[in-house]
């Protein structure tokens, strides 16, 4: 009767198994011909930011535009908001920066519809890589200051969530 059991307990155990392993290969993000992510990695290296302490240590999102922000710009930061948000738990490990590139003052109400974020002027001579403009962009600066991936103007807000949470997942750090 024992012996009947085992049997039939390997009998299942052999048919689940490549339920399972799919399951696992889906939950790790290993499948093959999958894209590993959606931003574009950039080559690392210092990203030349304003010292400031609540950026020190913590994954930055970083976007260049002027004071007066245009549409376009108001949606970025909207959207920077809105993917900090989504980390959970990990929200604390995600910070935001507007660099403004020129010298007008952002307007009262965006200033209290974006609060949390950072706003410094752009320092000189940054160099962000572009495709045209760096306002095109979102970057993402990890924790130890070094520039490591851009995202287009308007992203894909799931996709971009999903290679932040799978790069906090990843990091100990930041």
């Amino acid at each position: 009767m024992k012996r009947g059991r085992l049997k039939l307990a390997l009998l299942a155990l052999f048919f689940l198994l490549p339920v399972g392993a799919s399951y696992l290969i889906w939950w790790l993000d290993l499948a093959p011909g999958t894209a590993g992510n959606y931003g574009t990695l950039l080559t690392p290296r210092p990203a030349a930011l304003p010292p400031m302490g609540p950026l020190k240590g913590k994954w930055v999102l970083v976007q260049f535009d002027g004071g007066a922000c245009d549409a376009g710009c108001e949606r970025k930061l909207y959207f920077m908001r809105q993917v900090r948000r989504a980390q959970g738990k990990e929200m604390p490990r995600v910070a935001r920066l507007w660099l403004v590139t020129d010298k007008a003052a952002p307007r009262a109400e965006l200033l209290a519809a974006i609060e949390g974020t950072v706003i410094a002027p752009a320092p000189a001579g940054v160099d962000f890589p572009a495709e045209r403009s760096v306002s095109d962009h979102i970057y993402l600066v990890d924790p130890l200051g070094n520039l490591m991936m851009r995202f287009p103007r308007d992203p894909d807000p799931s996709r971009v969530i999903k290679d932040l949470q799978r790069l906090l997942r990843a990091s100990s750090f930041g």
